[in-house]
């Protein structure tokens, strides 16, 4: 293990630890440990803290439990989604006081041209987060009626060029299989035709977020999270939450962002949870040319009321 070289530079990791503000003794939560650069720094900010996390890459979570030894932060770490996240919890006999999602994925997941999650290197059309997972991108591409994967298409990458993709992907499978990233990427190129040229983004950049999000059912498992914590702030559930505690979301689109904004605005009119983050906040210019993904991402942080 090197932690010297974790691969992935964690984004808004000042505001993180600023608004999420652990304290001596706290009990944290990272639903999403990637490579443990949130969690090390969470569980460094105040002494006597223990880490519970969770990863659906084992060897990230691998990763992060080789840092977070090394780092001398106690802590409980499982290969799973997240919405097993207060299982994990009770497991370890513990409930959180500090909980933090990052929806995103790590940079060594988008490097590795074999997890197929990039359109920037040639590979197998997987784009599985969890490589023991049963649907690939690949096996979805092969198997969905043209009509479903249009929707998949417009719904998850909001491709507004999605009938035409899934055409043109519908009619090259018949001669060919579709197998490799850069197979979908020229046909998706294709299909743009000369509004290829006038794109602002790689016009394969929303139909492989949108197959990423079906191969790993992204959405539903958030959307389980937001439900989660909400009955567990409605009916005072401090099993696993704590009273007051702190929940920090970082999104990467407006898919994400959406529900996550729904769910903490309806937390905080109904006086369950207030405000931290006044809204979104987004990495400024230093962090935005130091690390690109940085962009992209929005956090938001609510503080739970129940006590």
């Amino acid at each position: 293990m090197t932690s010297t070289n974790p691969g992935h530079e964690p984004v808004l990791l000042e505001q993180v630890r600023s608004l999420l503000a652990p304290t001596p003794g706290d009990v944290i939560l990272d639903c999403t440990l990637g490579r443990g650069g949130h969690a090390t720094a969470l569980g460094a900010a105040a002494e006597n803290t223990t880490v519970v996390g969770l990863d659906l890459d084992d060897d990230n979570r691998a990763y992060a439990d080789a840092r977070l030894t090394e780092a001398g932060i106690p802590h409980h770490t499982t290969h799973g989604n997240f919405v097993r996240a207060p299982e994990a919890l009770h497991e370890a006999g513990l409930a959180a006081d500090v909980v933090l999602a990052d929806l995103g994925f790590a940079s060594n997941q988008v490097d590795d041209p074999d997890r197929g999650l990039s359109f920037l290197r040639d590979g197998p059309l997987d784009m599985r987060l969890d490589s023991t997972g049963p649907i690939t991108a690949a096996s979805l591409i092969a198997t969905l009626p043209e009509t479903e994967l249009a929707n998949i298409i417009r719904q998850h990458g909001e491709e507004p060029y999605a009938a035409r993709i899934a055409q043109k992907v519908a009619q090259e499978r018949t001669q060919r299989p579709i197998l490799t990233t850069g197979q979908l990427a020229d046909l998706v190129r294709e299909a743009y035709g000369v509004r290829a040229r006038t794109s602002r983004q790689h016009p394969a950049t929303r139909t492989f977020q949108a197959l990423r999000i079906a191969v790993n059912d992204e959405l539903a498992a958030l959307q389980t999270l937001l439900d989660r914590l909400t009955r567990a702030l409605r009916t005072g559930d401090t099993s696993w939450l704590r009273p007051g505690a702190r929940i920090g979301i970082i999104a990467f689109h407006s898919l994400e962002d959406r529900p996550v904004k729904q769910c903490f605005a309806r937390l905080v009119r109904d006086g369950l949870a207030s405000d931290v983050s006044a809204g979104a906040v987004r990495a400024g210019t230093e962090e935005e040319d130091r690390n690109p993904r940085s962009r992209s991402a929005r956090l938001r942080v609510i503080r739970s009321t129940i006590e």
